[in-house]
């Protein structure tokens, strides 16, 4: 196999409902994740870019979370419509997506 351009993570975390840190997985990361692998499907991505459904990346309360390596750009929030863009923006033109971004202080 080789080197992914980029890899995509994203953050399937499930914790129980109320639980004070939140989860991805209950704010429908799953179907953000079956979104990439169907875009990857469509546009012929497998082998040049990796995706990787995810446990816990961080940010719970901002999830769906989503982190783009190597640049190490974290998404906050994502939902199935911003799929494409941040295959077309980021994946394909190298330029993240700004309004996904979560604030610098998330990396503390």
């Amino acid at each position: 196999m080789a080197k992914p351009i980029k890899h995509v993570f994203v953050c399937t975390q499930m914790r129980p409902p109320g639980h004070p840190r939140g989860s991805c997985g209950a704010n429908a990361s799953a179907a953000v994740l079956v979104a990439f692998q169907q875009q990857f499907e469509k546009r012929g991505l497998w082998g040049r870019y990796g995706l990787t459904g995810t446990g816990c990346i961080g940010p719970c309360g901002n999830g769906p979370s989503v982190l783009v390596y190597p640049e190490g750009v974290m998404y906050g929030a994502v939902t199935v419509d911003d799929v494409a863009a941040i295959i077309d923006e980021h994946l394909l033109g190298d330029q993240p997506v700004e309004r996904l971004k979560v604030p610098a202080e998330i990396w503390g």
